[in-house]
């Protein structure tokens, strides 16, 4: 995803685990020239509850939570600034 322009904007949405950690649900990483969307699958076995807040549901996404580190490592490379 590097492109000419070498800085990068994460911006993420995220739901409370159930440890009330931060589980990002939705990530996106845009440049000047190009951006990317991941949903993440939920990291736990759950009905498909939907966050009262922000309208994300737990069970909508296409990639596996374990693959979180991956993703993002490989959306940012290259870019000198996050």
């Amino acid at each position: 995803m590097a492109g000419g322009s070498r800085k990068v904007v994460i911006d993420y949405e995220f739901l409370r685990g159930q440890q009330n950690e931060t589980v990002v649900k939705e990530l996106c990483v845009a440049s000047a020239a190009a951006s990317g969307t991941f949903r993440f699958k939920s990291p736990y076995k759950i009905s498909e509850d939907c966050s009262l807040e922000n309208g994300l549901i737990w069970a909508d996404g296409h990639i596996e939570y374990t693959e979180f580190h991956t993703v993002i490592t490989e959306a940012e490379a290259g870019f000198a600034r996050l």
